[in-house]
């Protein structure tokens, strides 16, 4: 029989009651660390359970599904992504705000780069759960650029689109970031802020 360790976990946890909020924290936690270590259809229920020292039973009355729990999994990335690249407007000039948040973007990148990978790889990419929360990530940092324009630059529809463009040209840039962590953060993001340039220049 496969031991824990092997399937993503350190050890069996021993039995421990906890409270509610806390034991759904554990679990996800526990979620976290299956998914990023192993493919979706690798990660199994049982094993989550076993981690935890619970039944299966009890891991379902947190997470109904599997989707569910990966899902949530996805939410708490996406969650963490925004939160750490969250740049206050008072922060200096549009482009130095956007080179920090871009650094920012980057740098959790290379040190959660599963995690990021998961984001935008889902192994059950038709979930729409799962699909909801991609989305909703995008359009948040699409919201950020928007919010950095002149007024009457943030209601060209050529503008959002091609800014929705470079949305997706980052996370291109990252996803190879979180393959080969030692790239040279500093010219991808120099990269970025060139090419960000160019579009609010011409669009």
């Amino acid at each position: 029989m496969t031991s824990p360790k092997k399937r993503g976990f350190a050890e069996r946890a021993p039995r421990v009651r906890l409270a509610k909020e806390a034991r759904r924290a554990e679990l996800l936690r526990l979620g976290q660390v299956a998914f990023r270590a192993r493919a979706y259809d690798e990660v199994s229920i049982d094993a989550i359970a076993e981690a935890a020292g619970i039944s299966k039973g009890l891991v379902y009355h947190y997470f109904p599904t599997k989707s569910a729990l990966y899902a949530a999994t996805v939410r708490q990335a996406a969650s963490e992504l925004l939160r750490s690249t969250e740049i206050d407007e008072a922060d200096g000039a549009p482009i130095e705000r956007a080179r920090a948040a871009l650094d920012a973007y980057f740098a959790y990148v290379a040190m959660h780069g599963r995690a990021y990978a998961a984001l935008l790889r889902s192994g059950v990419a038709a979930d729409p759960a799962v699909a909801r929360i991609v989305e909703d990530t995008r359009a948040a940092f699409l919201a950020r650029l928007v919010t950095g324009l002149p007024k009457g630059e943030r209601r060209k529809r050529s503008m959002r689109a091609a800014l929705r463009g470079f949305v997706g040209f980052v996370e291109g840039m990252s996803l190879e970031l979180a393959q080969s962590p030692r790239l040279d953060r500093i010219r991808l993001r120099d990269l970025a802020l060139r090419v960000l340039g160019q579009i609010v220049a011409r669009a």
